[in-house]
């Protein structure tokens, strides 16, 4: 596919870096020319200096016949309005466009046919403001992504020592939980002076304390299977009551407004500007707490009991505040800390150490992206331990004629030994056939573990793991519907 990407900030870097890695055609559109010189050193793409609204511009990056276009520069008007210029100049048939005001976003009217015309709307900020509010709700995950409309999730968990089922082979644990849907796809062990590796997962693998285990169930059991990692039996569930937050940007106006909607948590919010906290005061509910300060001060979070706060936040905008801020509130007591790090290399350092979760703004929001892109009938893609491995909802179309899959058993497909098939989503309505939806809508869909003599339907919606994301073409592939297929 040829893709151009207007900014080469943050964002677009880490864009850039995925759909380069798929083997995309990738131009970007920048008007710092040091920047791209960077980027073309370290990616197989080229860049093009200039301003992504002028039409000379888009026609040298080679938008006369290109497949999509994404629109991801710092101010949400150069987007729409590049998004707009592709659509009536080039007639660039996919649009997306980053947009993070909240009133655009939801604008169908400005966004519309009528309006900048564009196709999909991607937001960093609301991107991860529903992540964290995923792990708020599951405190024991690292991670916690859904499919098939959120009836069933993978999620990441820290075995630890004396939980049910830590210390014994895989095989063992279907026997100790016959009832309960789940799946461990992967699991990624640490080693002395070396990154976390990459375990291959079988009926013989033993899972071990410390071990990250990569677990796809359905998403009512989701907390029984995190309690069976991560705690012994009978020790009674956590809540998260208390939040701390460490920057007072968008990402924690929008978490402190979604959070009070729920109800429960006590928030404080820490920020360094005093014109910001009086701003940020203003806009959210009244039983936050806005405090004006510096969250690696020691005396600050010793003064608002550190020691009693349930998830810290760190979410300021500089990398090595949110890690030493983080840190420092971990070693003061604080029960689970969260650092947001834009720099892939720092979170791959940080990410399960003393600090429980690094996390990159861009790869929360890379699925939402990837979806859109990915040929097919892919439903949702998430991005794993930082964009190295990849979790892909796919839909099973056409039949035994036209399918390679569709009525044949799970023995009889061939996956690429680094490819798991983790649960199939059965009886969700079927948008290709109207006929069906409104008996398939009387039915509760259901969550399947494949087994080997497992025969796949069409509109199966088949959820995998990919430890390596290079795969997921040959998986596309495979889902493919052909009318020569026999």
């Amino acid at each position: 596919m040829k893709i151009i990407i207007l900014g080469a900030g943050r964002v677009g870097e880490s864009v850039a870096d995925s759909l380069v890695s798929e083997r995309n055609d990738i131009t970007v559109i920048d008007q710092d020319a040091e920047r791209l010189r960077e980027l073309q050193a370290r990616y197989d793409l080229r860049g093009v200096v200039g301003n992504g609204i002028d039409p000379t511009v888009l026609a040298d990056a080679g938008a006369n016949d290109t497949d999509l276009l994404i629109a991801c520069a710092a101010q949400d008007e150069t987007n729409l309005v590049c998004c707009k210029v592709a659509k009536v100049m080039f007639n660039i048939p996919k649009l997306i466009a980053r947009v993070r005001s909240s009133s655009l976003e939801k604008s169908e009217q400005l966004l519309g046919k009528e309006g900048f015309d564009v196709d999909r709307v991607i937001c960093p900020e609301e991107s991860l403001t529903r992540y964290i509010g995923k792990l708020i709700e599951f405190p024991e995950a690292m991670q916690v992504r859904e499919f098939a409309g959120g009836r069933a999730c993978i999620v990441a968990v820290r075995a630890r020592g004396g939980a049910p089922m830590v210390g014994h082979r895989i095989s063992a644990l279907r026997l100790m939980a016959p009832d309960v849907a789940m799946r461990i796809v992967a699991i990624y062990r640490r080693f002395a002076d070396e990154p976390d590796r990459f375990i291959y997962c079988d009926g013989a693998t033993m899972v071990e304390p410390g071990d990250e285990v990569f677990v796809l169930s359905g998403r009512e059991q989701i907390a029984q299977v995190l309690a069976s990692f991560h705690r012994p039996s009978g020790q009674q569930a956590r809540p998260v009551r208390r939040i701390m937050v460490a920057g007072g940007g968008k990402v924690a106006l929008r978490l402190a407004r979604q959070l009070t909607r729920q109800g429960n948590q006590h928030i404080k919010i820490i920020e360094v500007n005093p014109d910001r906290c009086v701003e940020l005061a203003s806009q959210v509910p009244s039983d936050v707490l806005v405090l004006q300060g510096d969250a690696t001060d020691e005396d600050i979070l010793s003064s608002e009991s550190i020691e009693n706060v349930d998830l810290f936040l760190a979410l300021t905008s500089d990398d090595e505040n949110n890690i030493m801020a983080s840190l420092l509130a971990k070693r003061m007591g604080a029960r689970r800390v969260l650092a947001l790090i834009n720099r892939r290399s720092y979170a791959d350092l940080m990410h399960g150490t003393q600090i429980d979760i690094a996390l990159s703004p861009a790869q929360a929001m890379l699925g939402e992206l990837l979806a859109y892109v990915r040929q097919g009938d892919v439903q949702a893609v998430h991005s794993l331990r930082r964009g190295v491995a990849e979790a892909l909802e796919i839909v099973a179309r056409g039949d035994r004629k036209s399918s390679r899959v569709v009525g044949r058993k799970i023995s009889e497909i061939h996956l690429p030994p680094e490819v798991t098939m983790g649960l199939i989503v059965r009886g969700l309505p079927d948008p290709t056939d109207p006929d069906a939806q409104h008996e398939q809508a009387e039915q509760e869909p259901q969550v399947i573990l494949p087994r080997s003599h497992t025969v796949i339907e069409s509109n199966d919606h088949v959820v995998f793991f990919l430890s390596n994301k290079r795969l997921v073409k040959d998986v596309e592939k495979l889902f493919r519907v052909s009318a020569t297929y026999f």
